[in-house]
């Protein structure tokens, strides 16, 4: 694959994919974080779905379709590599073992989106947090993570202040200290205390490519 890959920056709230457009390339990130989000009318977003290091970007394309419903925003910022989906779909074939594992990849994501339309309709905002939190922590594996109030409250699907009221139960829990721009994660352990079931269940598919 390497002379058909060419590498990228991927700056933060970058969009490397938009629903309903042509996928022309797949990202192979190295670093950073990005969010698969769907896009209402009306502008609401919701988050279904993240990638770091151990996935794809553009699994649509790699079993076969053009487009996606989804958006690909990049959260954290990062670096990769990318590679036209034409090339990619021609060199399957030829590695059997990518191609397994692409196709797995996108069969876990389905199952991760599952889950989290799952637990944005039964769980609190709170445990959602921590959840999220966890999540993004496992994938740049660092202790503060760059995000802010505003871009937690459209990655959970909902509003500012009752992301707000949660980080501030989370800070007095002794779980994570919010800073403008940023959040601390002071304890993981009582953080997944805090979380739903629904992290453990993802944690289970976590992995390169899905594999664990």
């Amino acid at each position: 694959m390497r002379p058909f890959l060419s590498f990228v920056q991927m700056p933060h709230h970058a969009s490397l994919h938009e629903p309903g457009e042509k996928i022309e390339f797949a990202y192979f990130p190295n670093r950073g974080l990005v969010s698969l989000v769907v896009a209402m009318k009306e502008g609401k977003t919701v988050e279904v779905g993240v990638v770091g290091s151990e996935g794809l970007i553009g699994t649509a394309a790699a079993v076969g379709l053009n487009r996606s419903p989804h958006r690909a925003v990049v959260q954290i910022a990062g670096d990769g590599h990318r590679i036209r989906t034409d090339a990619l779909r021609n060199l399957l074939p030829t590695m059997p073992e990518l191609q397994f594992s692409a196709s797995r990849h996108a069969v876990i994501q389905g199952m991760q989106a599952a889950q989290s339309a799952a637990c944005n309709r039964l769980h609190g905002i709170e445990q959602r947090l921590a959840r999220w939190l966890l999540i993004m922590q496992d994938r740049v594996d660092e202790g503060l993570l760059r995000i802010t109030h505003d871009f937690l409250a459209t990655m959970l699907g909902t509003d500012r202040p009752s992301v707000s009221l949660a980080a501030g139960i989370l800070q007095k829990k002794g779980t994570i200290e919010y800073t403008r721009g940023a959040v601390r994660v002071l304890n993981r352990k009582k953080l997944e205390e805090c979380a739903c079931e629904c992290y453990a269940v993802m944690q289970h598919f976590n992995g390169p490519l899905g594999l664990k």
